[in-house]
């Protein structure tokens, strides 16, 4: 099977395009698949909406099922993950001195997701500290767990990190969590086509990935499962036709969440295509070449800023780290102006951000990039800093 190449892909050839990680990047053949279901609705919206959208999501999502080892009645689209999990947290019931317990390296929307649904129900959001640089999986459980209380009524973890770029080891607590009847909920945001995924085996309860970041779908593209047991309890946040249906499928759950009345479904609709891709392009070859120009490209700005890594390096690097990465900078960074200078002076498209008080810089490797592109930020970083 070929390996994909930046050729593939609708990116501006003027850029070194490092930030995979953020919104994806479509490759030619699945925009163009994309842009034909518009086409086919336009030419008849009531027939595309009304008759054919049925049918078509739900081979979508039996193609989507069968890429994270899911059933098709237990997955439903989603824009993106932070929609998904508006629904779960409205979905709950909160009482005063409830506790939902994460880390404080979860993702700034679902921070404050959550936040406001404590806030609303004198809940408690507690974070717990995982200090960098990381150390051991096992570390990492203890930590978490031993915040665990008889009030813990949701344990929220990332299966990996958007500002932090880190893999956790979230199976052993999402068991642990089940085990003591609290609610195990994982954002997979970054995983989907990044690292492998079998949901089913995780021991959560629910989950929600992005298909428009590692998979390459057109944006607005994400999904959740959720196990069985739990999906009676997760409230549309939308009532529409689903709900009481007329035409009921095998699953209340998907009736219930997939149709929200009139929209474009084209990016979900497009899922089979992007996964065309990914199976035609030798996946595992993309993201084994994608880990080791990640890792390179962290040594290089590593050995540039003679700053220590945030994760483990060899041999233990696939614990934490897949083709995604936040590399140290200098403590005196302005984040805003690098990364501003990065694009305007080099056109280098990569997150600089500080995490708490460290300024990190995330770099993405995937089927579009080559060593050049790690090599460009480390020349520009050289020049800037």
């Amino acid at each position: 099977m070929p390996v994909p190449s930046r050729e593939d892909f609708l990116i501006d050839p003027s850029i070194v395009f490092l930030n995979h990680g953020s919104f994806g990047a479509v490759p030619r053949d699945v925009f163009d698949a994309y842009q034909d279901l518009q086409l086919q609705m336009e030419r008849n919206p009531v027939e595309w909406l009304g008759r054919r959208a049925d049918p078509l999501l739900a081979a979508a999502r039996k193609r989507l099922a069968t890429f994270v080892g899911a059933s098709a009645d237990d997955v439903v689209f989603f824009p993106n993950p932070t929609t998904a999990i508006n629904m779960v947290a409205n979905s709950l019931e909160l009482h005063r001195g409830d506790q939902v317990l994460t880390t404080d390296h979860e993702y700034g929307a679902m921070d404050r997701t959550w936040r406001k649904r404590c806030a609303a129900s004198s809940a408690e959001y507690v974070r717990v500290p995982i200090p960098l640089p990381v150390t051991s999986a096992a570390d990492f459980v203890e930590r978490v767990w031993d915040s665990v209380t008889p009030r813990t009524k949701v344990l929220f973890l990332s299966h990996l990190t958007s500002a932090t770029a880190l893999i956790f080891p979230v199976q052993e607590l999402c068991r642990r969590a089940r085990a003591a009847g609290i609610l195990a909920v994982v954002d997979g945001a970054h995983v989907p086509g990044h690292i492998p995924l079998d949901v089913s085996a995780l021991d959560c309860d629910i989950y929600t990935g992005a298909l428009h970041k590692w998979v390459c779908a057109p944006k607005g593209n994400s999904f959740l499962w959720a196990r069985r047991e739990v999906q009676p309890m997760l409230q549309p946040l939308v009532v529409s036709w689903g709900w009481e249906s007329d035409h009921p499928s095998d699953s209340q759950f998907v009736d219930h969440h997939e149709w929200q009345g009139t929209r474009d479904l084209s990016a979900f609709l497009a899922t089979p295509a992007a996964l065309d891709f990914v199976d035609a392009h030798d996946w595992p070859a993309v993201q084994a070449e994608g880990h080791r120009r990640t890792l390179a490209c962290r040594r290089a700005v590593n050995e540039l800023t003679g700053l220590d890594p945030i994760s483990p390096d060899e041999p233990s690097d696939h614990e934490w780290i897949g083709q995604l990465a936040s590399i140290r900078l200098p403590s005196a960074v302005d984040v805003a102006v690098l990364k501003r200078r990065l694009f305007d002076e080099y056109r280098v498209e990569a997150p600089v951000h500080r995490w708490g008080d460290e300024p990190l810089v995330r770099v993405s490797f995937t089927a579009h990039n080559t060593d050049a592109d790690g090599e460009a930020l480390v020349a520009a970083l050289r020049a800037l800093l």
